[in-house]
């Protein structure tokens, strides 16, 4: 491939060419497609319909990149002799081939080859128009041939073997096999209200005369769902009524029963999500307060700008601080909530945020536990008796949930798990005072809240 060459207009502010790009960097330098993507809509110059394509285009690939990857294996040899650019335009070729329906295949295989052309010469376009054709004329590789019934699955729902086989441990092939089925469908983009200065109807009016179609979410009584628009961009948003969250995420406020005077810690806060509603329930009239914790400086001004904008900067106190320094900073017993949203693999997120599952190993949620494990013990004798300590994640694997909790309690018998408030719309979900949600249950992100009291 040729980097210095300059490509004609039509080619460099082609969305295919904007998702090849993005899929490159994302193969070769381990980065996030999800903050990429702004990046190369604005380098590409795309317009709106383009942009929403290349999303498409690249959150589809990757995916269902183990499935892609299998369905080539019968048109070519071995992917490690072609250059990795040219695979990714296979793929990403395939992707649209086979899962949109509404662009014809012979527009797709034709830009796939100018492509070709433009970035490497007029041979690889010729091999790029013979592995698509014969795609087209054969259909990709079927896995249903598959014998070992691990891998077929972990090819058919694309996750790596190893984690597949991790979820059927822990949850059974069939919960397994719709988790990851849910997993290709696109994710809900969801917001929660201030009730408290609207209710959800009017919300979901002011929405709808803005062209944004919304409905009460089903999770959360402070949620509303919509299926397409841009609730980031809506009037209620930029008012303050509104914010974007996940429905489970908007569980965890309600769960730590916070009353108006409280003195609260969010010990690992950016970019603010949960801060806010907590406040919510504040009054700092009554003495209500939080403070919220992070490390980096630019994540304390996200915490702070959208306490601005949801207007309860009032009840909220941003510090730089490693929540494992909050042993050594706060006085005993000076918060009577705490909630710990710890740091964790992110599994919950995989819908949003697909790339997470090919970059993760085992040894990452052990490391993880230790540093759960860490917060939980710095933050122990800072909370005041009778008071509650909140630990949630957005992640699914139990050496990061259950375990934690469970080795938290051996060595700390004076805390006890206590019922979670709030969680009757999703019961299914509730064992053992614990909350642990999974993707395919209710379409949101994978989530878990335990509720931890300080006794006497």
């Amino acid at each position: 491939m040729n980097k210095n060459r300059k490509l004609p207009r039509k080619v460099y502010e082609s969305p295919r060419l904007a998702a090849l790009e993005l899929l490159i960097q994302v193969s070769e330098e381990d980065a996030y497609s999800n903050l990429l993507v702004k990046e190369y809509i604005s380098k590409h110059r795309l317009s709106e319909k383009d942009g929403r394509l290349m999303t498409e285009v690249v959150y589809g690939t990757i995916s269902r990149k183990i499935t892609l990857e299998y369905g080539l294996t019968n048109f070519v040899e071995d992917t490690s002799k072609i250059e990795n650019w040219v695979k990714q335009l296979l793929l990403l070729s395939m992707y649209q081939m086979e899962y949109l329906d509404k662009i014809p295949v012979y527009s797709i295989i034709s830009e796939a080859v100018e492509i070709a052309k433009a970035k490497g010469n007029p041979g690889i376009g010729r091999y790029v128009n013979g592995v698509l054709r014969n795609i087209q004329r054969q259909g990709p590789r079927p896995t249903d041939t598959i014998k070992n019934k691990l891998k077929r699955l972990s090819t058919e729902i694309s996750i790596p073997k190893w984690l597949t086989k991790k979820l059927i441990d822990e949850i059974g092939y069939e919960e397994t096999q719709k988790l990851g089925e849910s997993l290709l469908q696109p994710s809900k983009v969801s917001a929660r209200v201030d009730i408290n200065k609207i209710s959800r109807d009017e919300i979901i009016e002011r929405l709808v005369s803005e062209g944004i179609s919304a409905e009460k979410s089903n999770v959360s009584p402070y949620g509303v769902v919509a299926e397409k628009g841009f609730l980031a961009g809506s009037t209620p948003f930029k008012e303050g009524l509104m914010t974007v969250q996940d429905e489970s995420s908007m569980l965890v406020a309600p769960s730590m029963q916070i009353e108006p005077g409280h003195h609260t810690l969010d010990a690992c806060a950016a970019p603010g999500g949960k801060t806010v509603h907590m406040a919510t329930f504040l009054d700092k009239e009554a003495g209500g307060k939080i403070t919220a914790l992070d490390i980096y400086e630019h994540k304390i001004n996200l915490i702070n700008e959208n306490a601005s904008r949801l207007k309860v900067s009032d009840v909220v106190e941003t510090k730089l601080l490693d929540a494992r320094e909050v042993s050594t900073t706060f006085e005993d017993e000076t918060f009577d909530r705490v909630l710990i949203d710890a740091p964790c693999s992110g599994l919950g997120l995989l819908r949003r945020k697909p790339d997470i599952k090919y970059s993760k190993n085992k040894e990452d949620f052990l490391n993880l536990q230790q540093m759960q494990l860490e917060i939980l013990e710095s933050v122990v004798t800072k909370v005041k008796v009778w008071g509650i300590i909140t630990y949630s994640t957005c992640t699914i694997t139990s050496e990061e949930n259950k375990e934690v909790i469970d080795q938290f309690l051996e060595k700390h018998p004076n805390f006890e798990k206590i019922d979670i408030v709030g969680t009757e719309p999703v019961s299914e979900s509730y064992h053992e005072k614990m909350l642990q949600i999974y993707p395919h249950q209710y379409q949101t992100d994978g989530f878990f809240i335990c509720c931890l009291r300080r006794k006497a």
